[in-house]
C-alpha cells in the first residue's frame, strides 16, 4: 500500500495541522514553552494533538 500525503487530506485535517503548528511556534517563541520542561499546558496540548492524530489515522482505514 502506498502512502499518500496531502492528496486525500480533508480541509479540516489541514486546518487542524496549521493551527497546531501556529500554537507550537507562538508557544515556543513568545510564551517560552518547552516540551518536557514540566509545564502543564504544552504537555496537555501535545497529548490532545497525539490523540487526534491517532483518531484521524484510525478513521481513514
Amino acid at each position: 500500500m502506498a502512502l499518500s500525503l496531502g492528496r486525500n487530506s480533508s480541509p479540516l485535517v489541514t486546518a487542524i495541522g496549521a493551527a497546531v503548528a501556529l500554537v507550537a511556534i507562538v508557544g515556543t517563541q513568545v510564551l517560552g514553552w518547552e516540551w518536557g520542561s514540566g509545564q502543564l499546558v504544552p504537555t496537555i496540548i501535545g497529548v490532545v494533538v497525539a490523540v487526534i492524530a491517532v483518531f484521524v489515522v484510525l478513521t481513514r482505514r
